[in-house]
């Protein structure tokens, strides 16, 4: 499959992030394609990591297929022929749309990350092993590094366009969106996150904390949008390795960030950018990760 480092579609580009590029179809309609980069402490790495493009794509779609009975979203596909069908001016495009791009209805973001959180770590476990607070609310007393959290928490964050997102309390989101649609978004994110949380660990992962985007069409319907329970947007945990009480092995990017902390500590980096170049194994073994979780959670390989 074709590593892609940025895509170059006969569209008009309206968006790039870290790691997507978002197309204008026409009035109702974008088109998603994640590229192979990746990025670790807000820094993108000049490497791609071969298949993490369509191990995204291919998990969030997979993810949509299991949950139309249960909420509304973006997803009109993720195949390339039947996007190319949609879009003929793809036509000449396959392999670079082929497993990473994705067709989908268009509509008004909400400005808000909607973070829940299952178990107790990364930022927040910092946060709370230093004042016992989660986004300045207090948690119970007792806690440990990867507890789990019943019932799990909403933590909503604010959107950055750049560096990290920061946690507001549920007080702060009402503010910006309304009490109406702060109810609705929390309602959403339990549920999916419920659903998803179950079909996990039935699969031998569990999923520690996660985001979702929501966004509203014209129609004024509310849907789930852009990635969903991904390993970029989750923390992905083997159930078969699960000890609260210190950090977890994730199916994520950890090999690179493992890598990085080592090049930091021996001062050959000083966590700006440009990042120092990735050895082979490093890569290698980044696009496993990803590849795992993808098998572990569908039960199948992904092959293009």
């Amino acid at each position: 499959m074709l590593l892609m480092t940025e895509s170059d579609l006969p569209l008009r580009r309206i968006a790039r992030g870290k790691v997507r590029e978002v197309y204008e179809v026409d009035a109702d309609r974008l088109l998603l394609v994640a590229s192979d980069r990746v990025s670790a402490y807000d820094v993108v790495m000049a490497e791609p990591i071969p298949l993490k493009g369509a191990v995204l794509t291919q998990t969030s779609a997979w993810w949509f297929r299991q949950l139309g009975s249960v909420l509304k979203h973006h997803m009109i596909s993720a195949d390339g022929d039947e996007i190319i069908r949609h879009v003929p001016a793809l036509r000449g495009h396959r392999q670079e749309i082929a497993g990473r791009a994705m067709l989908c209805r268009r509509g008004a973001v909400f400005p808000i990350e909607c973070v829940i959180r299952g178990y107790l770590s990364g930022s927040a476990w910092r946060e709370y092993a230093g004042s016992g607070t989660l986004a300045g609310e207090a948690l119970p007393a007792g806690l440990q590094e990867s507890s789990r959290l019943d019932p799990p928490i909403f933590s909503p964050a604010t959107k950055a366009e750049s560096g990290h997102d920061e946690n507001i309390t549920v007080g702060r989101m009402r503010e910006i969106l309304g009490g109406e649609v702060t109810a609705e978004l929390e309602r959403l994110t339990r549920l999916v996150y419920s659903k998803g949380r179950d079909v996990a660990l039935a699969h031998g992962i569990i999923i520690a904390d996660t985001k979702f985007e929501f966004g509203r069409t014209k129609e004024n319907d509310i849907i789930l949008i852009d990635e969903v329970m991904t390993p970029d947007s989750s923390r992905f945990w083997p159930t078969d390795g699960y000890r609260p009480g210190r950090p977890q092995p994730s199916f994520d990017k950890q090999p690179l960030r493992d890598w990085l902390d080592v090049e930091r500590h021996a001062g050959r980096w000083n966590g700006d950018a440009p990042a120092p170049p990735l050895p082979p194994e490093v890569v290698d073994a980044t696009s496993k990760r990803y590849l795992e979780a993808y098998r572990r959670l569908t039960g199948e390989r992904l092959e293009f």
